[in-house]
């Protein structure tokens, strides 16, 4: 089956933050990303670096210490059509969660894909073509 997709770059990267103040800090303060983006309803700050994106969020309340913090990361792929990216990775196997959704990323809105990689890592595949922002 010819593979529908191509990966061009790793569009951003989410991390759970116990304490998203000062991980904030350390990455606008110290490393001088810039912040983009906020909402505010679950906490979430995004953060440019160059061309992609670090995504903050806190960790859940009462969790303890992760022993991995990265919630996933995003590839930007050259895929037109997602219908055939979802048939593809089924017909391979690959557990896919949910269906394409729009969501925002480092080159704006477009519809995206999360799925788990044999380690049960989540990878979300977000096309590279940009949406009308919502």
């Amino acid at each position: 089956m010819e593979r529908p997709l191509r990966v061009e770059d790793v569009d951003h990267v989410v991390l759970r933050c116990r304490n998203p103040g000062r991980t904030l800090e350390f990455y606008t303060q110290l490393l001088g990303l810039r912040e983009e983006r906020r909402i505010e309803a679950i906490g979430l700050v995004q953060l440019r670096a160059g061309q992609s994106m670090v995504d903050l969020i806190p960790a859940a309340e009462g969790e303890p210490s992760p022993a991995r913090n990265v919630d996933h990361f995003c590839l930007g792929i050259d895929a037109p059509d997602m219908e055939a990216v979802v048939g593809y990775l089924r017909a391979q196997g690959v557990e896919i969660i949910g269906d394409p959704t729009p969501r925002y990323g480092a080159r704006g809105m477009g519809l995206s894909l999360y799925v788990r990689d044999p380690e049960g890592n989540v990878v979300e595949l977000k096309q590279t073509a940009v949406l009308p922002t919502l």
